[in-house]
């Protein structure tokens, strides 16, 4: 075996960048999501004696447990298609004595000293919230301030929006009953003077959508009067730019409250 075919067993960050590049220019945000967040590891799980000795190798991918949630039953779905990739990148580099068995998908162990009180918390409904969750072909893989966002720009026009103290609810649930049940998760829903205005940020690498699939899963809420503003994702590339954005959304819902 090559240094480069042994460094994968050794060190799975190469196959695991080279896999998360694979994955998003497929547009395959859950996978990428998984591959970023994981702590990864490879480790001996098989043995067979034919041809001198051959060695089977499991990688392992170790993920922070409210991440591991959203999975849910995309699970082995995901292990699979990550499996395969792996594997066709690892063709050049294989022999008969060590291969790739399966890729494993498990929860990381929570070091956390105050786990018992936390536990307790929950049971009285502290902290429970229907941020979206389990939109596993989308995973809301970022937090802060104990909230889910999908990416870095979200987080700036998150912290810009807070900053200028109007009411809104980042990445919330929306959901229409009856014969044709839908469920929505906007990135934001803000209300102020009474206007209602969903904000979505388009462009970065984990909104895929066309412009019509984009209008046709908020129209849910603009055919009940919610006003939608679109935002590139290159407007809150940085906290300054997400600033800036933040103003333009509070003069947007201004001239709307004067057209009324």
């Amino acid at each position: 075996m090559s240094t480069s075919a042994e460094n994968f067993f050794s060190n799975p960050e190469p196959l695991l960048a080279t896999l998360a590049r694979l994955f998003a220019s497929e547009g395959a945000a859950r996978e990428v999501a998984i591959l970023a967040n994981s702590t990864a590891s490879m480790k001996q799980t098989n043995y067979d004696n034919w041809n001198g000795g051959t060695y089977g190798y499991t990688l392992y991918l170790q993920v922070p447990y409210w991440f591991f949630n959203q999975i849910g039953s995309e699970l082995e779905n995901s292990e699979n298609k990550i499996s395969e990739k792996a594997l066709f990148l690892l063709k050049p580099y294989g022999n008969d004595n060590e291969y790739l068995e399966k890729v494993s998908i498990a929860p990381a162990l929570a070091d956390d000293e105050n786990w018992r009180d936390k536990a307790k918390a929950w049971l009285t409904g502290d902290g429970v919230s229907n941020q979206g969750r389990v939109r596993s072909d989308n995973i809301a893989s970022r937090t802060m301030d104990g909230l889910l966002f999908r990416s870095q720009p979200e987080i700036y026009l998150y912290k810009a929006l807070k900053s200028s103290g109007v009411s809104f609810a980042p990445l919330p649930v929306f959901v229409r009953g009856g014969e044709n049940y839908r469920r929505i998760e906007p990135d934001f829903f803000l209300v102020k003077d009474g206007i209602a205005l969903v904000v979505e940020v388009d462009g970065d690498t984990v909104h895929h959508e066309t412009p019509a699939e984009a209008h046709a899963r908020t129209t849910m809420l603009a055919h009940e009067g919610v006003h939608v503003e679109r935002v590139r994702a290159s407007e809150c590339e940085t906290q300054e730019l997400a600033n800036t954005c933040a103003k333009k959304i509070m003069q947007a819902i201004a001239k709307l409250k004067a057209s009324r």
